[in-house]
């Protein structure tokens, strides 16, 4: 009985890692070859490169598309609850409130600390 299992096991372990490597394979053969020195360029678009290639980002930037991404996952959150409203009940009406008003406070938070006013420097 668990010897049957563990074959199972293997066969998938086998082709969890047999057909990545066989795709890969297929598709170095089967790809167009021709390698000419405008492809060994950073852009293939034919501009020149001009600057560094790394530059210093704000590091506001980083902390808005951290807020929009929480706040945004989050309110993903409330669509099914919104949908199925009548049939869950007080229950899932107070969840929800209380969801909320973690969110909220979160905000609060994130405008006590200034996270959200955007500043040159």
């Amino acid at each position: 009985m668990y010897t049957n299992n563990y074959v199972i096991v293997a066969i998938f372990l086998g082709l969890g890692i047999f057909l990545p490597i066989a795709a890969l394979t297929i598709g170095k053969w089967l790809r167009p070859s021709k390698p000419v020195e405008e492809k060994y360029t950073t852009y293939e678009s034919g501009n020149e490169p001009v600057g560094e290639g790394q530059i210093r980002f704000n590091i506001r930037y980083y902390l808005f598309a951290l807020m929009f991404v929480i706040f945004d996952v989050e309110t993903v959150f409330l669509y099914p609850w919104a949908v199925a409203y009548n049939q869950l009940g007080l229950f899932a009406l107070v969840e929800m409130c209380i969801f909320v008003a973690l969110l909220a406070i979160g905000l609060l938070y994130a405008w006590k600390k200034k996270v959200l006013q955007w500043t040159s420097v």
